[in-house]
């Protein structure tokens, strides 16, 4: 009867919240000081998942997502050692308040992810074969079963993390991801949104981060991705490598 139940839950989010709980990271803060709607972020036109973790389209969206045409060509420079904000809204039009989907449904918790890779041009169109580090995450939190999700729709679509101090100066893709576990507990069923912003990273060391690639960082078998969130947790896997440190 549980499962039952459980079953039941997860149908009504999906054919009720889904549709309405897309998001698209639009905008980012470099030490509090915004750089412009949509400036240095490949955006889509449409703000839906990929679901498939083996497609390049895990790498910076695109595909299904067409990207917002014109693309920007704005590279932004970031001191290693910033604080960085990206900032999620539902649409590409920003912050709406009488939107309950804004800046993503509440049904769709899950972590929330950072990784970098370097690059020869932040503009470069081609982003197969790139080596990828993890430097932030937000995963679950057990005592109260909130996620980061629930704390970035608590911080109206935003969230602040460190650039590691000690990366190469250089040209970088950040690489910012939601993954929403609403609909997770069979394979494919867990929503990927993610956006790359073009970074020039100024100062910092000679740090030379383990990477993963992308698709392959990921399975669809990984139990941070397949899993059943209706249900009281004691903890949870995150998917991908160990987030980097200095």
């Amino acid at each position: 009867m549980k499962s039952a139940l459980v079953s039941a839950a997860t149908a009504a989010v999906i054919l009720g919240g889904s549709a309405s709980a897309h998001t698209i990271f639009q905008e980012m803060y470099v030490n509090g000081a915004d750089q412009g709607h949509i400036n240095g972020i490949r955006v889509p036109d449409y703000d839906g998942p990929i679901t498939d973790v083996t497609s390049n389209d895990l790498i910076c969206n695109g595909g299904i997502n067409p990207y917002h045409q014109p693309i920007s060509m704005d590279i932004i420079s970031v001191p290693a050692g910033a604080s960085y904000t990206a900032e999620w809204h539902h649409t590409l039009d920003g912050a709406n308040p009488s939107d309950p989907a804004d800046p993503i449904d509440p049904s769709h918790k899950g972590p929330v992810l950072t990784y970098m890779a370097k690059v020869d041009n932040a503009t470069q169109t081609d982003v197969t074969g790139l080596q990828w580090f993890k430097i932030w995450e937000d995963g679950f939190t057990a005592s109260d079963q909130t996620w980061g999700v629930d704390r970035l729709i608590a911080n109206k679509g935003k969230v602040t993390f460190t650039i590691p101090s000690c990366i190469e100066p250089g040209q970088y893709l950040l690489r910012h991801e939601i993954i929403a576990l609403h609909a997770a507990e069979s394979y494919p069923g867990a929503q990927f949104y993610m956006e790359c912003a073009q970074l020039q990273i100024t100062g910092g060391g000679s740090a030379s981060p383990a990477t993963v690639s992308f698709p392959g960082a990921y399975s669809g078998s990984d139990p941070g991705i397949t899993i059943n969130i209706y249900q009281t947790l004691s903890s949870y896997t995150i998917p991908g490598p160990a987030v980097f440190s200095c």
